[in-house]
């Protein structure tokens, strides 16, 4: 952890006393440094001890959650990032504001930061303190209570998590991310390959045939409608979750609007969807394992992992264990923390100084933001123990009052040119209403799964907005490049998006009655994989050939 703390200093020092160098990195990040800040934004230890808990006690069929998001990073690389590296837009709220007007973009920034300050930021931190919690006994370590040890737990993590976002801005988050990234990656393969190692008692390639032979049920990712994640939601809601979340939510995109180029930030961007299409391996396989190993005995299914890991990993290996556990927890709080502080400076706090503000105090003000909103997550976050619903129940409740609106009024936006700012306002209030309505009024009587009615509204509120565009058109609205950052494409996007999406269809076909879920690959399954590596061969070559071609210098 040291080590990390040294290196993002020296990389960032005498980076951060500008604008864009505190809030953007200096809009210098290359490929690696954003796809490794996106992984560890994303992943955090409620999808190392929830995924694994869901595959102990169901089977694969949350890892939609993940892998479909490959998806959505190809269409952040392909179709938003172009556009808002083209703007040079510093935070979301700003385009809208470019879109519609400074109306819409005080509505976005104020869903923004309660979601942020009352929900995101708090449950992140609880979840972390959870896992710590669970796998090392702090309150039995410390001779205090559960509460006692959580909140104790709880201000550590968010004291050093917060040093990267106050001193060190959006490079030190990145650079720390990517570091812990690889720590991540070593520990998400390791722990799979001892739990083989252990079901086959020492054998490798034994631990592995029982793994796939004996409950191969466990691996079907196909979720039936009584599973965590139904099939059928992933071509409804999800895609609308997940599009929000890859393409518009300030703090995930906030490290590609960062990018030295547009090349660099669609590397950046689709080598996370590969990442992420990797999570069921890393994140989900231990729970199968911990299942065969132990059985369903455990009082809780968030029990499966950190016994899993207690038991397999040596001694010697738990402190590098836990400083990847916090690693992975300090990202997502520091990326929230900066990119709330982002948003309360550039989008609330320098509007209202007409005359203008300097960098130096416009960096300063972002440091005390920070602090402020860290003290108050600490404040917030221990509440959640005492929450009836549940962590993820509460997360999924009031995520959904402010995803929906944006991922349509930024799509709408993008694809149309006389839909007016008052579309959006009403999209905003509308959803707001309709959600809480359903979600605390009629919940008993509107029983549809929430991915389903993420759908719906989505529908309704796309309609809303074009009947206010036919009804009321506003003056064309055209997109102003400011020409900040080159936007020649990488070459090679369009085959690696092929590949990434031809990577979920094959994980699908992977864990499926295709694949391993019925012990062994059918031939249908076969013949699905080697159809699509031939598809890919055909594009590569084309894209290589093409290129060649045309001398273009835009390197792998």
């Amino acid at each position: 952890m040291l080590l990390v703390a040294l290196v993002s200093y020296l990389k960032t020092r005498g980076e951060v006393s500008t604008q864009d160098g505190y809030f953007l990195a200096g809009r210098n990040l290359t490929g690696l440094f954003i796809a490794g800040s996106l992984l560890l934004t994303n992943l955090s230890a409620e999808q190392l001890i929830g995924l694994n808990g869901s595959a102990y006690a169901h089977n694969l069929s949350s890892m939609a959650w993940e892998v479909t998001a490959a998806i959505a990073t190809i269409a952040m690389a392909l179709i938003f990032l172009p556009r808002y590296l083209a703007g040079a837009f510093t935070t979301l709220p700003e385009f809208l504001s470019d879109r519609y007007d400074v109306q819409v973009q005080r509505m976005a920034v104020v869903l923004f930061m309660l979601g942020y300050g009352l929900i995101t930021i708090p449950s992140v931190l609880y979840s972390g303190s959870i896992a710590v919690l669970q796998i090392f006994n702090v309150p039995e370590m410390l001779g205090v209570g559960e509460f006692q040890g959580l909140v104790f737990t709880i201000l550590c993590i968010g004291a050093i998590g917060a040093l990267y976002a106050i001193f060190g801005g959006l490079k030190a988050v990145a650079v720390s991310d990517t570091l812990n990234g690889i720590g991540l990656l070593i520990i998400g393969s390791l722990v799979p390959v001892l739990g083989v190692i252990a079901l086959g008692e020492g054998q490798f390639m034994s631990g592995l045939n029982t793994l796939v032979t004996e409950h191969s049920e466990k691996l079907n990712a196909i979720g039936g409608p009584k599973d965590p994640t139904p099939i059928g939601t992933i071509f409804t809601g999800m895609i609308i979750a997940n599009l929000f979340y890859w393409c518009t939510n300030q703090y995930v995109i906030q490290r590609t609007l960062a990018a030295r180029n547009l090349a660099e930030g669609q590397k950046g961007v689709l080598l996370s969807g590969f990442m992420k299409v990797l999570v069921p391996f890393f994140m989900m396989v231990p729970g199968v394992i911990a299942f065969h190993l132990y059985g369903a005995g455990f009082s809780s299914k968030d029990l499966a992992y950190p016994t899993l890991v207690k038991n397999l990993m040596p001694v010697w290996m738990m402190g590098f264990f836990l400083a990847v556990l916090l690693g992975a927890v300090f990202s997502s709080f520091n990326s929230l923390l900066n990119s709330a502080a982002t948003l309360f400076c550039l989008d609330i706090y320098k509007p209202m100084k007409k005359g203008g503000v300097s960098d130096a105090h416009i960096v300063r003000v972002g440091k005390i933001a920070s602090v402020v909103i860290a003290f108050f997550s600490f404040a917030v976050a221990p509440l959640i123990y005492f929450a009836s619903e549940g962590l993820w129940q509460i997360i999924r409740i009031f995520t959904g009052f402010y995803n929906v609106p944006f991922i349509t009024i930024v799509l709408v936006g993008l694809f149309t040119r006389r839909v007016p700012a008052i579309g959006a306002k009403i999209v905003i209030i509308f959803h707001v209403i309709a959600y809480g309505l359903l979600k605390f009024v009629f919940d008993d009587v509107v029983d549809i799964h929430f991915l389903h009615l993420y759908a719906i509204l989505f529908s309704i509120e796309v309609a809303i907005m074009l009947f206010a565009g036919w009804l009321r058109p506003a003056e064309p609205w055209s997109f102003q490049p400011k020409g900040l950052v080159d936007l020649k494409p990488w070459r090679f996007a369009i085959p690696t998006s092929t590949t990434l999406f031809s990577s979920v269809v094959a994980t699908y076909v992977l864990f499926s009655k295709l694949g391993v879920a019925s012990g062994g690959f059918t031939g249908k399954g076969q013949i699905i994989l080697i159809g699509l590596a031939g598809l890919n061969v055909i594009i590569w070559a084309y894209y290589i050939i093409k290129s060649e071609t045309h001398g273009d210098s835009n390197h792998v």
